[in-house]
């Protein structure tokens, strides 16, 4: 309708100059009328539209007598709901609680070691002996000055029981007796710190110090102890997953080193955020009844962060970028048969990656068929000939 006015208008203008002969641009130009450009400009603008409509229908016409043109040949997939399972990949090391440099707590000749290398050792099993240097001789002695304040105290004490004696008799005698008692205890201190024990079960991966060897507090290293039940792993997670990150995620361990890979659990979350390069400890167990993984092992860590039952899946591969930033790819519609077809650009939003394959969280739904094999040769809109294998 809009059409037929203006070309009603542009009559009208016509004949109101007097001329029969359509007038060029040139002319209308010339005229300097407002009018009569505006209506020239319309008359063009009708004959580019049906100019364009002829093409479209002669291009069809070509399209369907030239047996020789080249339509692109592509492959595709119908899109399916399928499980995803995204993981955040970390490194960490082995350690454990009961791994321990055993040094002494006493100074003087490292008489006896009673174990070696490689032994089994139970918790508080004497493990090597210091020479006391007449501690224990003092000891003795002591015992004896104590058993004889025990018994005078004991006499004072019957007789002062029956009122006989002085108070002060008596209160000496509890003080002498109570001050050998006490000196006993300290004396017996001193004695059981020459005698090195075991911190807890394990085994004994190192002696340092040989039989014979002069060592002081704090200083000589005696041996290594190491128990390798209660193993685990540290390592470091960006603060920005501390919500996803909680105690028994799953966690994929890998001990590239051994060729070993393990199904554990986070089994503790650390609660400080380190300032200095924003991440929180975690800790995962580690079973080890074969006892082939030892503590500072380097392992890699898949944790899994996120997980979306129903996720609609694409190879990362087939997806494109236009000047505005935007993710599209091409989906198959107007499909003729099981050859032919129209590839349509789709805009998609994308979430997290699982190897080669990304999320796609809006833009397609469960059952459309996406272009895979030549979506890059593609144009939207353009035919396209379908050669999947099993089409």
């Amino acid at each position: 309708m809009k059409n037929i006015l203006t070309l009603i208008i542009i009559t009208l203008i016509l004949a109101s100059c007097g001329d029969d002969k359509k007038l060029s641009v040139d002319d209308v130009i010339e005229s300097q009328n407002i009018e009569t450009i505006r209506a020239k400009k319309a008359e063009l603008v009708t004959e580019q539209n049906l100019i364009k409509q002829e093409i479209k229908k002669l291009d069809i016409v070509i399209s369907e007598l030239d047996a020789g043109k080249k339509i692109p040949l592509i492959t595709t997939f119908q899109l399916e709901e399928s499980q995803f399972k995204h993981f955040l990949e970390l490194q960490g090391n082995v350690t454990t609680k009961n791994l321990l440099m055993i040094y002494p707590e006493y100074s003087g000749v490292l008489t006896n070691v009673y174990v070696k290398e490689g032994q089994k050792v139970r918790k508080g099993e004497v493990l090597a002996r210091i020479d006391d240097g007449g501690l224990s001789q003092q000891l003795a002695q002591l015992k004896i000055q104590s058993e004889l304040a025990k018994t005078t105290f004991e006499r004072q004490q019957r007789l002062w029981d029956q009122k006989i004696g002085s108070e002060m008799q008596y209160l000496q005698a509890k003080s002498n007796y109570e001050s050998q008692d006490q000196a006993i205890a300290q004396l017996e201190q001193q004695v059981a710190k020459t005698i090195v024990r075991a911190p807890f079960s394990g085994t004994i991966d190192d002696v340092l110090t040989e039989q014979g060897s002069v060592v002081m507090p704090g200083q000589s290293e005696l041996m290594r102890i190491v128990n390798l039940d209660n193993m685990y792993i540290v390592t470091d997670v960006p603060e920005k997953y501390i919500s996803q990150i909680t105690r028994d995620k799953k966690v994929e361990v890998e001990f590239p080193i051994l060729g070993k890979k393990i199904d554990s659990k986070v089994r503790q979350v650390g609660y400080f955020i380190n300032p200095n390069n924003r991440t929180f400890k975690v800790e995962i167990s580690i079973p080890n009844k074969e006892r082939s993984i030892k503590p500072n092992l380097t392992a890699k860590l898949k944790i899994n962060d996120y997980t979306n039952e129903n996720a609609l899946l694409i190879p990362q591969g087939i997806i494109s970028e236009n000047a505005s930033g935007e993710q599209y790819i091409y989906v198959i519609k107007d499909k003729v048969g099981n050859d032919e077809a129209v590839a349509e650009k789709t805009v998609i939003e994308t979430g997290l990656t699982q190897g080669d394959l990304i999320e796609v969280t809006s833009g397609l739904e469960k059952g459309d068929e996406i272009v895979m094999e030549g979506a890059r040769s593609v144009n939207d809109g353009q035919k396209v000939k379908i050669i999947n294998q099993d089409s």
